[in-house]
Formats: structure tokens, sequence, C-alpha cells
């Protein structure tokens, strides 16, 4: 190991721990001085810009951003919320599996926000406690992206497997992802239901109740309308977001059939157009459909929610992906003949790598940007490092320090949904474990054994 490797590594890992603490775009700038570390101090020959992922990103959160502009995510609420209350005694599963849906259909997780005080409200008005189904619902949000055609995670992951000599593209991808994530729901929606003690039995809610602080969950029951009817939405929003979604499933049909995209000869090649032109592309004609059917303000896009995220993702994407590309081109070789060895060895290091950054930089697309190449250059399968990707990206929600952990934890008025005090004593780190630990053992072995 040369000292020159040791202190670029250095180099890296301070850039990340110190973006960390800036948050938001302080990620990418400290990315961007890394690079510039890299290169004019130590000499390397910069790396490839993330462009590709960039431009995914700019062209979905534009598209995504005129949707909610026009009421496209209100249409999806409503609509998660209303099969949300169809089922309230299996809400523990019922609810976490819709989110799972809408967070892929959006790219999305910010879209459980408004669903949360509908699932506390339906939870508790049918004796639930309402931490179980809360938690899981926001836990799984951290690994929906990851099998989300439309997402800034599943951009990064693109660009990087779909290319030679991986090419692994976006229904090879999905093939891995969707089943893993969705066992993984499913088996931690079972575990975290025979967590925790049941309402009744609960001395502190009881207390509450007893006080008055809390009412009776009959008294709520029988206390008019629901959370979810108070939700509205208009033609114009379930006309956008239908179109949205239909985009969606466009991309995955030419994701899933390469034929239908163009193609031409060059230098007696065939070559069709790639995924990363087909989704931008895409995305730009939903957006004008959009602009048809929902007529948006387009003066409000730079302001919504979904396109502050994306713009934020972006920026911390594109410093930290060329840190990083910077860093393994410098250093290939001998990530491939060591680093590779341990990776073969113990394949769970990919994984731990992938959770951890994740937890330390709260982001999806800069875990997939920093490590996934790492583990690819040296020498895992990358169908095994696509499945073990999908569950360590919960690693997210290690740190009770996300927007949706928080105002869980606030809609939640019995208090059975703890931030804690200790960093991981809060109610999400258990199921985030469960999710991620099962979404990785799942996808590993869909990825090993099939691709």
């Amino acid at each position: 190991m040369s000292v020159s490797f040791v202190l670029e590594a250095l180099v890296v890992v301070g850039s990340i721990v110190m973006g960390t603490r800036a948050g938001g775009v302080g990620v990418g700038l400290w990315g961007g001085l890394g690079t510039f570390v890299l290169v004019f101090i130590f000499g390397e020959a910069p790396g490839e810009p993330p462009a590709a992922a960039v431009a995914i990103i700019l062209a979905v959160v534009t598209t995504a951003a005129l949707m909610q502009a026009a009421g496209g995510i209100d249409w999806m609420v409503a609509m998660a919320a209303r099969i949300i209350e169809k089922r309230p005694k299996q809400i523990t599963l019922i609810a976490p599996l819709t989110a799972f849906l809408f967070c892929i259909g959006s790219g999305t997780g910010n879209i459980i926000y408004p669903l949360l005080p509908v699932i506390y409200d339906v939870s508790y008005k049918n004796r639930i406690r309402p931490s179980r189904p809360l938690t899981v619902t926001v836990v799984q949000s951290g690994i929906a992206l990851a099998a989300s055609p439309v997402s800034a995670a599943m951009a990064a992951m693109l660009t990087l497997t779909d290319v030679a000599p991986y090419d692994l593209g976006l229904g090879q991808i999905l093939a891995i992802t969707l089943p893993a994530c969705v066992i993984g729901i499913i088996v931690t929606s079972l575990v975290v239901n025979r967590m925790w003690k049941d309402l009744d039995d609960d001395p502190d809610v009881q207390a509450k109740i007893a006080s008055g602080e809390l009412a009776p969950p009959e008294a709520a029951a029988a206390d008019g309308e629901s959370a979810a009817s108070k939700l509205t939405f208009t033609s114009r929003g379930r006309n956008s977001a239908l179109a949205f979604l239909l985009g969606v499933v466009a991309i995955v049909i030419f994701g899933l059939f390469p034929d239908l995209r163009p193609s031409w000869e060059v230098d007696g090649e065939t070559v069709s157009v790639d995924m990363t032109s087909t989704i931008v592309l895409v995305m730009f004609v939903v957006g004008v459909i959009i602009l048809f059917l929902g007529r948006p303000d387009v003066q409000t896009v730079p302001d919504q929610s979904v396109f502050k995220a994306g713009m934020i993702s972006a920026i911390a994407l594109f410093g930290i992906a060329w840190l990083t590309a910077t860093f393994i081109d410098a250093h290939e070789e001998y990530i491939i003949s060591t680093i590779g060895e341990w990776v073969t060895n113990w394949e769970f290091i990919f994984a731990l790598a992938v959770f951890l950054v994740a937890a330390l930089t709260t982001s999806q697309s800069t875990a997939t940007r920093t490590i996934v190449p790492i583990g690819l250059a040296a020498g895992l399968p990358v169908g095994v490092v696509t499945g073990m990707w999908a569950g360590a990206l919960g690693g997210v929600y290690t740190l009770p320090a996300n927007g949706t952990q928080i105002a869980a934890a606030n809609f939640d008025a019995t208090g059975t949904t703890k931030l804690g005090t200790k960093l991981l004593d809060h109610s999400f780190f258990v199921p985030m474990l469960v999710l991620s630990v099962t979404t990785v053992v799942v996808g590993a072995a869909i990825g090993a054994i099939f691709f």
C-alpha cells in the first residue's frame, strides 16, 4: 500500500465527512474540493464527471416538479390513502407496500409526508400501535428508490452498470431490486407487528387517554370524517400524475426491450439509443404533455419540494461522484488486486460500506456513486452488487435526522413513535436493520443466481 494511496484515500474520506457535516449542496462542494486536491496537489488525472446521471436527475425532477405543481402528487397521495383505509387491520403491511409503489412511481420518498397523518389516523382508530405502520412506511422509502426507474439513485446506478463489461440494464436491475425490496418489506412488517406493546397494554398511552390528553380510539373513530377523506385533488392533477406514471412505464418498456429504441449503423455496427438518453427524452416529452394536461404555473416549479430535493441530489452527486471516479481511476490496479480480494472473500463488506455512507450522507445517490464503483472495480459480480446495494441504501435511516422520521414522530399523538435520545435508540432503528439485512440477503441471492 503506497503512501499516496493512503493520503488520497484520507482526502476522499475527509471530503465525505466534511460534506456530511455541511449537508445539502455542501456534500457536492466538498466533493469538488477533494477532486481539486487529487488533481492539483497529487497530480492525478481527473476522472469522468457523472454527466449522464446528472442529466437524468435534471430531466426527471423537472418533469416531476411540473407534475407536483399541477397537483399530481396530491392525486397520488389521495389514491394511496384510499388503499390504506380499505384494509385497516392489515395497515402495518398495506401502508408500507402502498407507499412503496408510489415512491417507485414518483421517484421520491417525499410522497410519504402527507400519508403519515392518514396512517396514524387509521391505525389509532383501529387500536393498532401507530409506531408499527409508521416506522415501516418511513424506512421502506430508503430502499424503494433502488426499485424506481426515475429516482436519482437509479440514475446513478444505471450509468455504472449499463455499460461494458457489466451490461446490466434497467430491466435486469429491477428484476433484482423489486422482489428483494418487496420481500424485505413483508418480512419487516411481520417482525414489527410483534414489536412493542399493544395500545391497550401500553401504560403511557393509557395514561394519556385517562388524563384526557388523548381521545380513546373508539371516540376518535366516531368523530366524523377520516384523515384520508380530507385529501383533495383536481382532474388536472390526476391527469398529470397519470401522464407521469405512463412515462415511467414507457421507460421500463424501453429498458426491457432494447429493440424498441431507435438504432443506426456506425462503422458497420448497430448502435441503439442508450438508456440515459431514452430516460431524458421520455421525461421531456412527458413534461410537455403535463404542460397541456395539467396547466401548471411554470414559475412555481423551482419552489416545488421535488425540484429542490432533486437539485440538491444532483449537486451532491456531481461532486462526490467526480471525486470517487478520480480516485478509482488513479488506483484501479491496486483496488482490484488488494481491496478486490477482501471484498471477494467477505462480500458483506461492500454492503456495509454502502450502508455506512448512506447513513452518513443520508443520500442514496451519493452512497451509490461513492461505493458501487469500488465494488465493481474490485471484481464483485454485478448482480450481487446490485442486490446488496438495494438493501444497503436503507442505511439512510440509521440516525433519526431525516425529515420523514421527525414528521412521523410528530404526527403520532400517542408518543409511540420515538426519535430517542442516544442516536440509535429511536423507533426506526430496528425496522431499518431488519429491512436492510433482509433485502441485502435476498437481493444478493437473486443477483448471484440469475445474473
